[in-house]
């Protein structure tokens, strides 16, 4: 992005723009941030306290591959062609993307750059692949219809609003939010587990 160019500006012009919105548009404007943008995106639907029913899965496995990408020390998205041309559906609608800007402007007048050398080191690009693969897996394994799967996936879009943001504590506050998302899937999916086999 453009030196003081805000990212919620960015996002309303690639949101009005004509065309439709697909996860290549989106990689070509965003350029070096395109993961943390995609992640944003990608996870969006899933962190609204609405059951979803399983229609963000396939988000939430592009969003895996993307966080592997990260892991293994990729600075460009990759993405198979059929994926690239994928649009955004449900988050480019009117009322959902009005929603999610409103949102990031809330979260751009109130934080600011803290500690953020420690989202530029060389090493951060992995350690936020890696967090953004297992609170992303935590919430593709949720069951559907519980809506279980909001606060990993919440997590992920505080997490990556934070690299974005270059504020370290909201960064830190998408993983303790993420956390507690992935413990309640773990405990309540391990009931759930048993009561079923009880049953049996």
């Amino acid at each position: 992005m453009a030196e003081g160019e805000r990212l919620s500006d960015r996002l309303e012009g690639w949101f009005q723009s004509p065309g439709p919105k697909t996860l290549g548009s989106l990689t070509e404007l965003f350029q070096e941030k395109s993961f943390a943008v995609l992640f944003v995106l990608l996870l969006a639907l899933s962190a609204l306290p609405l059951p979803t029913g399983g229609v963000t899965n396939v988000f939430e496995l592009i969003a895996m591959l993307l966080a592997l990408e990260l892991i293994a020390g990729r600075k460009k998205v990759w993405l198979p062609e059929r994926w690239r041309r994928r649009e955004l559906g449900g988050v480019e609608q009117n009322r959902s993307s009005e929603r999610l800007l409103r949102w990031i402007r809330w979260l751009e007048r109130h934080s600011r750059p803290r500690l953020g050398f420690l989202l530029t080191h060389r090493l951060s690009g992995v350690f936020f692949g890696a967090l953004v693969f297992v609170l992303t897996l935590a919430g593709f394994v949720a069951p559907p219809f519980t809506g279980l799967d909001t606060l990993p996936s919440l997590g992920v879009v505080l997490l990556s609003l934070g690299v974005l943001l270059d504020d370290a504590l909201l960064a830190l506050v998408g993983v303790v939010v993420g956390a507690i998302g992935a413990l309640l899937v773990v405990i309540l999916g391990k009931l759930a587990y048993s009561g079923v086999r009880s049953l049996f």
